[in-house]
C-alpha cells in the first residue's frame, strides 16, 4: 500500500493531470495543436467529448468501491472524491457547451427542449441531482452533514443510471456503447446489493446469537 505521502504528492497529482487530458486535448483541437482539429461539426464534437468523459467519470467514480474491496486497495479511497469532481466538471461543461454554443442562451427554446425532449430532461436531471454531491465533497461538509452524507451521495447510483440511459437515448443508431456502459453499472450497484445483503444478514445472525434479557448466556 502507498504511503499517504506518495498518494498526496505523486498518485494525486498524476490523476489530475490525466483527468484533464480531455480536456487538454479539445484545447489542442481547438488550436489545431499537433495536427488536431474538432472536425467539421466543432461544437457537437466538444459537447460529445465533455459528454462522454462525464459518464466514464461516474462510472469510474461508482468503481471505486468495489475495486478497493476486490484488490484489496484501500487507499483507492482517497482518490473518489478527485475522480467524483471530475464527473461533475465534464457533466457540467456538457451543459454549458449545448447551453451556449448550441442553443445560443436561447432560453425559450432551451426551456422547451428541456421539457418537450426525454433524453435531454433526463441528462438535466442528472446533473441537478450531481450538484449537491459536488457542494458537499469537503470534509467540512462531512462533518456537518455526518450520517446524512452517505446517504446523500448514494444517489450517485441514480446518477449513473439516468446519464447511461441520457446517452442511450441521445445516440441514433448504434447503441452497443451507451448498453456496455449500462453492462457495468448493473454489475457495480447488483455487486453493492449483494454486499448491503450479506452485511444485514450478519448483523441479524449477531443479534440472533445474543442472550435475550433474562436469558442464561449458554457456556
Amino acid at each position: 500500500m502507498p504511503s499517504s505521502l506518495v498518494i498526496r504528492r505523486v498518485i494525486k497529482p498524476a490523476l489530475f493531470v490525466l483527468c484533464a487530458l480531455p480536456l487538454l486535448s479539445l484545447v489542442f483541437a481547438a488550436f489545431e495543436i499537433g495536427g488536431a482539429t474538432l472536425g467539421a461539426n466543432a461544437v457537437e464534437k466538444i459537447q460529445d467529448t465533455f459528454g462522454q468523459w462525464g459518464l466514464r467519470f461516474i462510472v469510474i467514480t461508482l468503481a471505486v468501491t468495489p475495486l478497493r474491496d476486490w484488490f484489496n486497495m484501500p487507499w483507492l479511497v482517497q482518490l473518489r472524491r478527485m475522480l467524483g469532481l471530475y464527473a461533475f466538471f465534464y457533466v457540467l461543461m456538457h451543459f454549458v457547451t449545448w447551453l451556449l454554443l448550441d442553443q445560443g442562451l436561447y432560453w425559450s427554446g432551451i426551456l422547451e427542449d428541456i421539457g418537450k425532449r426525454p433524453f435531454i430532461t433526463i441528462g438535466f436531471s442528472a446533473l441537478l441531482i450531481l450538484i449537491p454531491l459536488a457542494v458537499t465533497s469537503t470534509n467540512k461538509m462531512m462533518r456537518r452533514l455526518g450520517r446524512r452524507w452517505k446517504s446523500l451521495h448514494r444517489l450517485i447510483y441514480l446518477i449513473s443510471l439516468l446519464a447511461v440511459w441520457h446517452y442511450y437515448w441521445q445516440v441514433k443508431a448504434d447503441t452497443t456503447e451507451p448498453l456496455i456502459y449500462l453492462a457495468i453499472v448493473l454489475v457495480l450497484l447488483a455487486w453493492r446489493a449483494w454486499k448491503a445483503r450479506n452485511s444485514l444478514l450478519q448483523r441479524l445472525h449477531r443479534r440472533a446469537d445474543r442472550p435475550q434479557l433474562g436469558e442464561e448466556p449458554q457456556l
